[in-house]
């Protein structure tokens, strides 16, 4: 299963190795999921609610690790991101390089069986990485459940989980999040008309580890 916003699973590496070969080639880093716009608002809501500098933050699904970078121009010191890509990773590790940002931690892991050193963060945030699992065609309903195991492992009592899906709506979110999260805050997103009606393509939530 893919959709307009996502491959299939088995083309995210390709999808990362054409990447990775555009960046070396001419220095774009690309862009699969979202845009600028969804790295703006998980920033802004980062500084308006005073979120440390030194916080631990963990971009899960990092892909091109711009999310990351942009992170790091904002002051935050203790940066990493993960895919399951090794692709991915050597994308990101080749924006850090040309960024200078030495700083930001980079590996290959895949989240629905983290390693045991992939604890204690403050913040995580997943801009279409669920998404992804979701649209998986063997076991999506078992991989979500991975997902949030592996959240709690992951992030700490208290901590901050920033997601940013095209996939799922609010009361959705909700419903796969119940266990061990409550929400905290729905960011705003562009909404669009369709028919007369108004809704929104993109849903954006903040929640916190219970």
């Amino acid at each position: 299963i893919s959709s307009p916003f996502f491959p299939a699973d088995s083309s995210w590496d390709a999808a990362y190795e054409r990447e990775l070969q555009t960046f070396q080639d001419i220095g774009d880093t690309g862009e699969i999921w979202f845009g600028e716009e969804s790295m703006v608002r998980i920033i802004r809501w980062l500084e308006k609610h005073k979120v440390p500098l030194d916080s631990s933050v963990l971009d899960i699904g990092t892909g091109n690790g711009v999310l990351l970078v942009e992170l790091a121009k904002s002051g935050y010191m203790n940066l990493t991101g993960i895919d399951y890509s090794p692709s991915a990773i050597q994308l990101s590790e080749k924006v850090r390089e040309k960024e200078g940002m030495s700083n930001i931690k980079l590996k290959v892991e895949d989240f629905l069986t983290p390693s045991a050193e992939l604890s204690g963060f403050d913040i995580c945030i997943d801009k279409g990485t669920f998404d992804a699992i979701s649209l998986d065609p063997s076991d999506a309903a078992g991989k979500r459940k991975l997902y949030v195991g592996s959240l709690c492992r992951v992030l700490k009592p208290e901590g901050f989980f920033l997601i940013t899906s095209c996939n799922w709506t609010k009361e959705e979110l909700l419903n796969e999040f119940r266990e061990g999260f409550e929400i905290l805050e729905e960011l705003p997103t562009p909404k669009f008309c369709f028919g007369g009606r108004i809704g929104n393509s993109v849903t954006a939530l903040v929640f916190q580890r219970k």
